[in-house]
């Protein structure tokens, strides 16, 4: 029985092939645009998290200073993997800044209330802060450059819950049907932090913040500036509307396009401990923080780097 299995197992299945029980192609996923091995990583250890995305990384102390080389081979690790994580790390405040910093420069976040210094924002949820990251969306893409990654760090943990899960919007665009690709291409769409952000600010800081970020255009698929791999690039809590289309072909195709994020099979999932650490790529992914610990303490501490303009 268990050779008639493995041999089921093995035969190759045609790009493509839908399973009518899904809506999701069942076909090969593909991690680097080119596919092609990727050689070893020579000054730490992974483990992978699922075939494209997520990655744990072993042997890096990053309190320490990292050097030239290391931030290098990290680099490449994170645009391979898209998400990378880190364990039993101890990061305060300044050497959380001075590691973003390494990746370009952090952002003041207008809008989340801040830790021990400006460019680290404090994710605090508990009995009288409700959790209101679960929802699929990459951060800031209301700016007119959205950011390029962000590194978080537990502070404290609930018991159980809270996990944060990434979904690889590259592989998420290779299933999208030809024809949805062709309805969407060249197209973009509109970006807002009103229906989110907004919805919480006082009317005068509202306007006054209005006219600091007004609503930005981006490609609805994106191109990765380094990797080059298409990526759907529209979120559930930042784009409002597809741009010169009529409002029901607009609404029906962000619906296909946010449906994407949420298919397990793009996806990885990390649970938190206290001094983990998660490095993903904004340009690449979407996430989704669990709120499945309410009404018990949460406390994360995040510092996004500045990007640069989608196309």
């Amino acid at each position: 029985m268990t050779a008639e299995i493995e041999d089921r197992a093995v035969v190759p299945v045609p790009q493509g092939t839908r399973n009518p029980m899904s809506a999701v192609y069942v076909r090969p996923l593909h991690r680097t645009a080119d596919d092609s091995a990727q050689k070893p990583y020579a000054m730490f250890d992974i483990t992978p998290y699922s075939r494209t995305i997520g990655a744990e990384i072993s042997g890096v102390d990053l309190s320490k200073p990292i050097g030239p080389e290391l931030q290098a081979e990290l680099h490449r690790c994170l645009l391979e993997w898209k998400v990378i994580f880190f364990r039993d790390q101890s990061l305060d405040s300044h050497a959380h800044r001075d590691m973003a910093q390494l990746w370009g420069t952090p952002e003041i976040h207008p809008f989340i209330p801040k830790a021990d210094i400006p460019e680290v924002v404090r994710l605090a949820r508990g009995p009288a802060d409700i959790p209101v990251e679960n929802v699929w969306h990459s951060d800031a893409s209301f700016e007119q450059t959205p950011p390029m990654g962000s590194i978080l760090k537990a502070v404290s943990v609930p018991t159980t819950g809270g996990d944060t899960l990434w979904s690889d919007m590259a592989v998420a665009y290779d299933g999208l049907s030809d024809e949805v690709k062709a309805r969407i291409d060249g197209k973009v769409a509109v970006h807002d932090f009103m229906q989110t952000f907004g919805r919480r600010l006082p009317p005068d800081v509202k306007a006054q913040k209005a006219l600091e970020y007004p609503p930005q255009e981006h490609p609805v698929v994106r191109i990765h500036p380094e990797t080059g791999q298409k990526l759907i690039y529209v979120n559930k809590i930042f784009t409002t509307h597809i741009v010169d289309i009529p409002k029901d072909e607009s609404d029906e195709l962000l619906k296909i396009l946010m449906h994407e994020a949420t298919h397990p099979e793009y996806q990885c999932r990390f649970h938190w401990k206290p001094g983990s650490v998660a490095f993903w790529d904004n340009r690449a992914t979407q996430h989704y923080a669990c709120g499945d610990y309410f009404p018990d303490p949460r406390v994360m501490e995040r510092v996004t780097i500045l990007g640069d303009k989608p196309f």
